[in-house]
């Protein structure tokens, strides 16, 4: 199958050929002539499987074919939203490259920068608003955006909106939405509570599951270390001296210990940088521009803020720490193993994420090999409970990983992003 014979015009095959694709995706080949029908679509494909071309080729060839007929000032006709800033770039600089040959322009809107840049693209006229909810919200209140002559809507990453608490965002933005329009729905999980979200933003639509039993990406080669908690940095020096992968992509469950990994990698000449919720929009713009040039052999980056990051032939990931939520540790090493490469994942497992593991196999439906080369190897084999942990002796307490000064470093760093429930742990972790 090509993306000639699924009915792409050829404008837009020009833009595509120029970028090498060849032939569609599997979700791809399902999705475009459902959309090029115009029909609602409910999607559902883990990371990395093609899903933005999915969407925004069929989109832009209606907008290309009316905008044959119409050549009047420019309109907003179609809103695409998203949960982070860093996947908002990506989906408008895809954009731009699939429209390349067409005369359609589009903007990206999101939070954390001086909006004048964003307003004066507005007052220009575009034909494509790619959004995150917030600033969105602030532009429409400012009178800048108005959405009553959008014809096609797409929500993306959806379990991830509701994971970062935007679901009352996006019922003020469906309810300012013209009735009469095509809407498409994409997400990773379904859950109940996406499911009932997407009744309230679909009508009359299709359905594409791209392997939903299949959790995580056969590709990618999966191992972890167990080490104990204060020898997690010395294990990842140790690693990236000895492994020959260019860049490596490493996920902290905090913001703090991101900052502090980076410092200790500095320590020991290893050109890194950290993307989370307190850096700037420039600064983690210029970090992932670098970490993509190869300025930076490691990148270490919060779930939240790694969302969008979309880095060609990237080989290797390390989970620093691991998530307590396993369907997060899908979408880490999802960043690797993409279209037809392989990868590998690499997790750190200290004493108290052991249940963290479990969970996590549960959910893939496979065993994670342990390394058995370990220079930093943890030999608890068990988390000890509370009353273990009274019972130990004083003397002991250091030597297995569960002394006083271990546990501080442990609440200070990790609570946050523990507590509250497995479902509000990562949008605190950002």
């Amino acid at each position: 199958m090509t993306f000639k014979e699924l009915g792409v015009i050829e404008p837009i095959l020009r833009a595509l050929s120029k970028k090498g694709y060849k032939n569609p995706t599997p979700i791809q080949e399902r999705s475009i002539p459902i959309l090029l029908d115009k029909k609602d679509l409910l999607g559902c494909a883990q990371t990395g499987t093609g899903k933005t071309a999915a969407f925004t080729i069929p989109i832009l060839q209606h907008m290309h074919l009316e905008g044959k007929q119409d050549r009047g000032a420019k309109i907003v006709k179609t809103l695409i939203v998203t949960p982070t800033r860093e996947l908002a770039i990506q989906i408008n600089e895809n954009i731009k490259d699939y429209a390349e040959f067409t005369r359609l322009r589009s903007v990206v809107i999101f939070g954390g920068v001086k909006q004048g840049a964003q307003t004066n693209a507005l007052r220009r006229g575009v034909d494509i608003i790619v959004a995150t909810p917030g600033r969105l919200l602030d532009l429409i209140g400012q009178g800048y955006i108005t959405l009553k002559h959008i014809e096609y809507f797409v929500l993306d990453e959806a379990d991830q909106m509701l994971d970062m608490g935007f679901i009352h965002d996006i019922k003020k933005l469906i309810a300012m939405l013209p009735h009469n329009r095509q809407s498409l729905f994409f997400s990773a999980t379904m859950p109940r509570s996406i499911v009932d979200l997407s009744k309230k933003i679909l009508g009359d639509h299709e359905k594409v599951t791209i392997k939903p039993e299949q959790a995580t990406a056969e590709k990618v080669e999966q191992v972890a270390y167990h080490v104990a908690k204060r020898d997690k940095t010395k294990l990842l020096i140790h690693l990236l001296e000895l492994l020959p992968d260019p860049a490596v992509l490493v996920f902290s469950r905090t913001k703090h210990g991101a900052d502090k990994i980076v410092k200790q990698l500095d320590k020991a000449g290893i050109k890194a940088a950290a993307i989370h919720g307190n850096k700037s929009q420039a600064a983690r713009q210029r970090a992932l521009k670098a970490f993509k040039e190869g300025k930076l052999r490691a990148l270490i980056a919060t779930d939240i803020a790694a969302r969008g990051i979309d880095i060609q032939e990237l080989s290797l990931v390390v989970n620093y720490d691991l998530p307590n939520v396993p369907e997060t540790y899908v979408h880490r090493i999802g960043r690797t193993g993409r279209a037809e490469a392989s990868g590998v994942a690499i997790s750190f497992c200290n004493g108290e994420e052991r249940p963290y593991l479990k969970d996590i196999q549960k959910l893939i439906k496979q065993d994670i090999p342990i390394h058995d080369e370990n220079p930093y190897e943890d030999d608890l084999t068990e988390p000890p409970t509370p009353k273990q942990k009274q019972r130990q002796p004083r003397s002991n307490r250091r030597s297995s990983g569960g002394g006083n000064s271990n546990n501080r470093n442990s609440r200070r760093d990790g609570n946050k992003s523990q507590g509250g429930g497995r479902r509000t742990a990562s949008r605190r972790s950002d």
